[in-house]
């Protein structure tokens, strides 16, 4: 058994890095996991749907495993699930709306039937053994949100998920503020808090300012209201379905995301349209245009979404009109600036009136600003911090307002995800990493595409390809069909012949010297030829196509 004395907190996600967000905590033989994130692929991750953690730890260590505990219902802290649990079935823990969004998504998956799903309340405790866990209400951009209490024989450790402090939140549930700062008082041994919006200074608005704005915008538009948001942001899509009903608007909701939320989030009783109020797309056509609100999936720009679709024409249900109005509720993610971009511009260009951040302050944050985390670590005094959630940057700038608040250097901890922080009652450091990383998604398959296969589609998307065919008769040593030449995403081949024709004639000439030495391997001959395309074609075109020999014996 591992020292008593102690407890490991072994960040597997979420340092460092946009998503993914993975905690495990440790004591004895006990380990609970918090959250189970996906992150999302960048422009170079050529074909991957989704970055999930590896849990190699959890799995060598998985008769210790007692439960995940979800803070919150993003796919940044849930969207791993279908996949982990297939590999671990543990207990799931965490708030209706959030067990209601891993429920769903497990069914797609069809492996609901087989997990467990354990519903908790605010305030609610649970005893794993030497640990307990306790869920403290905070605000955030979706509801049902919580900070975490883990209570263990070293001291408290409080993990806030996602947070910001809202005063005057939609569904009128604060922030336990009360409970955290009674934490304090007793004694937190570490605090692990958000850093995403550590560089905004001040306070985050509510987001009930955005209601305000919202109502202002409908009460002059004309035609339809089109209104793309995260579909996560149920507040968001309440306040913008409250300014429908104000000014006699039917609402439809578009995007499959944002269709599987409404649905799961109105059934539990977080979101509040009357039955007679919501209509499906289908039937926008039959009400009059200034009767009619949409809410749609697409504010990040993302090409296949429903709002990029009807910007370019290609959505099957939707078609522009003149007296449209499009409202993008929400804030680019880092990287997602020139999608967006590319969808406002394409709007204006068909004649219709966006509205967006910089124009109307129709989006606020779900993280909490500077001001916000003065007052968590003030009520917390936590004796060591680790910053967590954001990237490292975000990290450092957490550190030092910790420091500025008091805190002494040496008790605050910047980690890089899978590196063990090891706590004691007096004493914390860091001891040894673990395997982590990141576990690619590509269709069906999980941990099929690493690094080599994507080196290759990167390389095919840049220079394209060339496929070789040639027969040989290895009795005669003799070609006796080809070569046949066939690219791929490199030249347009009716405009080069005379380019493929010598091609072929460097294959001919390279294989018939084999031929003549009777070298017959195939491993020499595809070499061979491999290399002497490669050296004439970056001659003549400075270009570096990957080249694929096939050699068939006859």
């Amino acid at each position: 058994m591992e020292d008593e004395n102690s407890v490991k907190v072994i960040p597997l996600g979420g340092l460092g890095e946009i998503g993914k967000n993975i905690t495990a905590i440790e004591y004895g033989d006990e380990i609970i996991v918090i959250d189970c994130g996906v992150a999302f692929p960048d422009e170079e991750m050529y074909g991957v749907d989704l970055i999930i953690p590896d849990i190699s730890y959890l799995l060598d260590n998985s008769s210790k495993v007692k439960g995940i505990f979800l803070t919150h219902g993003h796919e940044d802290h849930i969207g791993s699930l279908p996949y982990i649990l297939k590999q671990l079935n543990v207990p799931v823990y965490g708030t209706a709306l959030t067990i209601g969004l891993v429920s769903t998504k497990l069914s797609r998956h069809l492996m609901l039937k087989d997990c467990d799903m354990k519903t908790v309340e605010v305030g609610d405790v649970i005893d794993v053994g030497q640990m307990k866990i306790e869920f403290i209400r905070a605000t955030h951009s979706i509801a049902d949100s919580c900070c975490l209490a883990i209570t263990t024989p070293v001291g408290v450790i409080l993990h806030t998920g996602d947070f910001k402090i809202d005063y005057t939140p939609i569904d009128g549930k604060k922030m336990d503020l009360k409970r955290i700062s009674a934490l304090g008082s007793e004694g937190i041994l570490l605090l692990m808090a958000d850093s995403t919006n550590v560089e905004r200074r001040g306070h985050s608005l509510s987001e009930k300012s955005i209601g305000e704005t919202l109502n202002r915008i409908f009460s002059k538009a004309k035609g339809r209201v089109i209104v793309a948001t995260f579909a996560s942001n149920i507040h968001r899509m309440q306040q913008i379905i409250n300014a429908s009903l104000m000014y006699g608007r039917k609402v439809a909701f578009s995007g499959t995301s944002m269709e599987n939320m409404s649905e799961v989030a109105t059934d539990l009783g977080y979101l509040h349209i009357p039955t007679e109020d919501s209509i499906s797309v289908d039937d926008i056509n039959k009400y009059d245009n200034s009767r009619i609100t949409i809410i749609t999936t697409g504010s990040q720009g993302e090409p296949m979404a429903a709002l990029s679709r009807i910007a370019f024409s290609t959505h099957r249900k939707i078609k522009v009109e003149t007296d449209d109005l499009f409202i993008i509720s929400a804030s680019p993610i880092p990287g997602n600036d020139k999608m967006i971009s590319k969808v406002i511009n394409q709007l204006f260009k068909m004649g219709v009136e966006v509205i967006y951040e910089d124009l109307e302050e129709v989006h606020v944050s779900g993280h909490a600003y500077q001001e916000e985390l003065k007052l968590i670590h003030t009520l917390a005094n936590p004796k060591y911090f680790l910053p967590v959630h954001g990237e490292y940057r975000h990290l450092k700038h957490h550190g030092d307002l910790a420091q500025k608040l008091g805190m002494d250097k040496e008790n605050i901890f910047l980690m890089e995800t899978g590196q063990v922080l090891k706590l004691k009652s007096d004493e914390a450091k860091i001891e040894g990493s673990v395997k982590t990383g990141g576990v690619f998604v590509d269709g069906i398959g999980v941990g099929d595409v690493g690094n080599i296969v994507l080196r290759d589609r990167r390389n095919l998307a840049k220079d394209g390809m060339i496929t070789v065919v040639v027969a040989i008769e290895t009795d005669s040593y003799s070609i006796i069909a080809g070569p046949d030449i066939i690219t791929r995403g490199f030249i347009y081949v009716r405009e080069s012949e005379n380019f493929i024709n010598n091609i072929k004639e460097l294959v001919r000439d390279e294989v018939e010297e084999c031929l003549d030495k009777e070298v017959i391997q195939w491993y020499l001959l595809k070499r061979n030829i491999k290399k002497s395309i490669e050296r004439y074609v970056y001659e003549k075109t400075q270009r570096r196509p990957s080249i694929f020999p096939i050699i068939m014996e006859i």
